[in-house]
């Protein structure tokens, strides 16, 4: 029988390394759980959306009386330039090209609802995940709570 260093392919710490390795698990550990995450959970103001992402939104056409922008709040009558076209964002919200894009050039989310769209910038993608990732571990520690003592 292979006994557990074997299996695992390593092999055991001499006595004189213990004290660092447990300070470098110490490091692991406060990683993993963000402690020194310190570009993840400083706020930073929202990047543009995503270049790719504002070219494939989808186009509505709607009447003149239909429908308002809420951005400009003028319906498409007063509007006729723009055809009766709008952009429909995934909130499915509906801007007026010419007033959704400059506001998507600054932010990536809705006017109205904050909805929240994809952005090419790395960092406030791994930033956002981060903070996904943490609102879920405290709702499944409350739902475990909640199982325990509810």
């Amino acid at each position: 029988m292979a006994d557990y260093f074997e299996e695992l392919g390593c092999e055991p710490i001499e006595a004189d390394q213990t004290e660092s390795h447990q300070l470098l698990l110490m490091v692991r550990f406060l990683q993993q759980n963000g402690f020194f995450a310190d570009e993840l959970s400083a706020e930073q103001l929202p990047p543009p959306a995503s270049k790719q992402v504002v070219s494939e939104l989808p186009e509505r056409h709607v009447g003149p009386t239909d429908e308002r922008c809420a951005i400009c709040i003028k319906p498409n009558a007063d509007r006729p330039e723009e055809n009766g076209i709008f952009l429909e964002l995934p909130c499915k919200h509906r801007f007026h090209r010419t007033c959704i894009l400059p506001w998507l050039e600054k932010t990536n989310s809705c006017p109205l609802c904050r909805h929240e769209l994809k952005t090419d910038d790395e960092n406030y993608e791994a930033q956002k995940k981060f903070r996904q990732r943490a609102a879920q571990r405290e709702q499944e520690i409350d739902d475990l709570h909640n199982s325990m003592y509810g």
